[in-house]
């Protein structure tokens, strides 16, 4: 806990106000701690990055298959269907050097990517904004961000949620190039474009353990 230097004259101060805010909160803080918990659950028992394993992509759970390409084939990712339902499968060609982890997180950057401007491409036109630059990263604690200079970042991990979630960023901060602030005229604007942004915003609170986990392998 961060205490405000001004509201606490001395350390013990300090210390008595945060114990006092935490027992407000505790049942709140109890019900997070337990669903992360159960999150953690759920990771340990899906195992490692590895053929065979489940990987969610555009938020369906995909079967992932790790098959050889050939000698003289490149390595690819190719996102099919199978008899029991989608498959990423990852050929890996004999010269490859990256390990799987690094080999999906490209082709998933690239995705995201191509869904990122899809959707500013989408509502851009409509806001009467025009982003100065794009970039995709891998932040760890913003799905999103706009600078007073007007250039949006958002992180690849957002391929890996529903298609509305990722969505829903972009309106997000497409709107702060109108709007810098998240006062009532801003959240109008997202609101505009995503009527139901609200359920996407928790979604990707609730699920944010999942996907930053998305490429664990084993150790």
């Amino acid at each position: 806990m961060t205490v405000p230097a001004r509201a606490a004259r001395s350390r013990g101060e300090a210390e008595r106000l945060a114990e006092s805010f935490v027992a407000d909160r505790e049942t709140w803080l109890r019900k997070h701690l337990e669903r992360q918990a159960r999150q953690r659950d759920e990771l340990a028992a899906r195992g490692p990055l590895r053929d065979g394993g489940t990987f969610s992509f555009r938020g369906q759970t995909h079967l992932l298959r790790v098959v050889p390409a050939g000698a003289r084939r490149r390595t690819t990712v190719s996102r099919e269907g199978g008899d029991a339902g989608d498959e990423l499968i990852v050929r890996i060609s004999p010269s490859e050097r990256r390990g799987l982890d690094a080999i999906l997180e490209a082709w998933l950057r690239e995705k995201a990517r191509i869904a990122i401007h899809h959707e500013i491409e989408r509502h851009a036109a409509a806001l009467a904004v025009a982003p100065a630059a794009v970039t995709i990263r891998d932040a760890r604690t913003r799905w999103g961000s706009c600078s007073r200079a007007r250039r949006l970042s958002f992180s690849w991990r957002l391929v890996l949620a529903p298609p509305e979630a990722l969505e829903t960023v972009v309106v997000h901060e497409l709107a702060h190039l109108r709007v810098f602030g998240h006062g009532p005229g801003f959240w109008a604007i997202v609101a505009s474009r995503r009527p139901d942004h609200r359920l996407w915003r928790r979604w990707l609170r609730d699920h944010a353990m999942e996907l930053h986990a998305a490429l664990a392998t084993a150790e």
